[in-house]
């Protein structure tokens, strides 16, 4: 079913005929004033430090292992943990207080950060690989609970935690980059720097997040029966006269940010009765499955076509040193992920302004970069690096669309009572996607790399590693 921008509650595209800067700005003033300050910076803190040691670790992916073991094998030590819990934790995990599992999580990723900084370079990988282990498995619990946490907290806390996760990207990936390459620290002092960071979460929780939509759940059974259809007519029309007066009623009233109560309590009086039966084991399956094509499959290629691209084919993306802006071959591939994050972090936090309905479009032009890229490692015709730096920005564009938008598509369309199963369910779709990646990845740097060798170009050989 085609939706318009009115009736879908987006703002049309520049110059489109629907479009005016009376509805951009009236559109802009309604998200400002329906924003939690509170609730939007923790949200945007857990994103951040959630993912922000998964983005180091994958950046020092090839200082950890070296030049003679694929990049994969940390990307697979970094993700599969993290996907298992994701695969089987949304079925127990509800049972644990929120508060209880951030004290998990930072003692697990502080523990692996420490235990990788601290492992000599004498020691085996291996090691250093149980410490990437602990890290995800923060990582992975933490993403699927902050995401079933939104829940509660509107929409705006969807859109802080996905630009947070962009930004987790940005800032992870430029700090070890600032930190190797710019100020010349060692890996271990870079590494150790980082096992700190997972303390702001703990800050975020309890000094940031309120508190009062928690305590709440705690002294009830069951959430309140909605409201009835006046008084929800009357909540509306009070909103819509609240400086709305530009904006048409549909676009304010179905909007996925459209104005509404700020305090977070009031997603608790907004649930339906909750039925037993629906949390029966059974039934969790039943609607996992039913997320699977929507939601889960458009997630689950993109995180497989561009985590293929960023451990397994552009650490064969090399160039003449004097072609390029780099002094040696080792910056090629931390400069790679820097820019795909800088992608990433832009279209996580465009869910506020810009949305895309059709999952699967570009998931499937994400596989086309695959596709060119796989070809050039093999073939060398694109003539310039700038080239490939674009690629991989628009890399990132796509795969943080895809991920943002599918969970903002959940927050409409599934019923309220399965939305927090849901949410939490469907990450698995992306760690999945980077386990199937991983492996792929481990086959097609080995296989690029020798295939360059044996045409000429060494380049992938003559990497040292810091």
């Amino acid at each position: 079913m085609n939706r318009s921008p009115s009736s879908t509650g987006l703002l049309p595209l520049p110059g489109a005929p629907s479009s005016s800067w009376a509805l951009y700005r009236a559109r802009l003033s309604s998200l400002l004033q329906s924003v939690d300050t509170a609730v939007f910076i923790a949200f945007w803190l857990f994103g951040l430090i959630n993912n922000v040691l998964y983005v180091i670790i994958l950046s020092a992916a090839q200082d950890l292992v070296g030049n003679g073991i694929p990049k994969g094998v940390v990307l697979l030590a970094d993700v599969m943990p993290s996907f298992l819990t994701k695969l089987v934790a949304p079925y127990f995990i509800h049972r644990i207080p929120y508060a209880t599992r951030i004290f998990i999580f930072v003692a697990l990723s502080s523990a692996g950060m420490l235990l990788i900084a601290f492992t000599p370079p004498s020691r085996s990988v291996a090691v250093k690989l149980i410490g990437v282990v602990l890290s995800s498995i923060s990582s992975g619990g933490g993403e699927l609970s902050f995401l079933g946490l939104t829940h509660y907290y509107g929409h705006m806390s969807l859109a802080a935690w996905g630009s947070g996760t962009g930004g987790a990207g940005l800032i992870g990936s430029l700090l070890y980059v600032m930190l190797t390459d710019w100020i010349g620290l060692s890996v271990k002092t870079s590494l150790l720097a980082s096992a700190f960071l997972p303390i702001i979460m703990l800050v975020s929780f309890f000094l940031i997040l309120p508190h009062g939509p928690l305590r709440a759940s705690a002294r009830k059974t069951t959430y309140e029966p909605i409201a009835n259809r006046d008084s929800f007519q009357e909540e509306r029309e009070g909103a819509e006269n609240n400086n709305f007066d530009d904006i048409p009623t549909s676009t304010a009233s179905s909007s996925l940010l459209a104005p509404g109560p700020a305090v977070a309590a009031t997603a608790y009086s907004s649930h339906p009765p909750e039925d037993a039966r629906k949390d029966s084991l059974a039934a969790k399956i039943r609607r996992s499955k039913s997320l699977f094509f929507p939601y889960m499959l458009p997630l689950l290629l993109v995180y497989v076509a561009e985590y293929t691209i960023n451990q397994g084919v552009s650490p064969t993306l090399l160039f003449p040193l004097d072609l390029s802006p780099f002094t040696e071959f080792r910056s090629f591939y931390p400069f790679y992920g820097f820019l795909y994050q800088v992608g990433v972090f832009i279209s996580r936090s465009s869910i506020a302004f810009i949305r895309i309905h059709h999952l699967y479009l570009p998931s499937l032009l994400q596989v086309a970069n695959l596709v060119l890229l796989t070809l050039h490692a093999l073939l060398n015709f694109i003539p310039s690096v700038y080239i490939v730096f674009v690629i991989i920005f628009w890399e990132g564009l796509l795969g943080g669309c895809v991920y943002v938008n599918t969970f903002a598509e959940i927050m409409e369309h599934v019923p309220a009572e399965d939305r927090e199963f849901s949410l939490g369910a469907t990450s698995v779709s992306d760690s999945g996607g980077i386990c199937v990646a991983s492996f792929l990845s481990m086959a097609m740097e080995i296989w690029l790399c020798n295939w360059q060798v044996d045409h000429g170009r060494d380049w992938c050989r003559r990497i040292k590693v810091g």
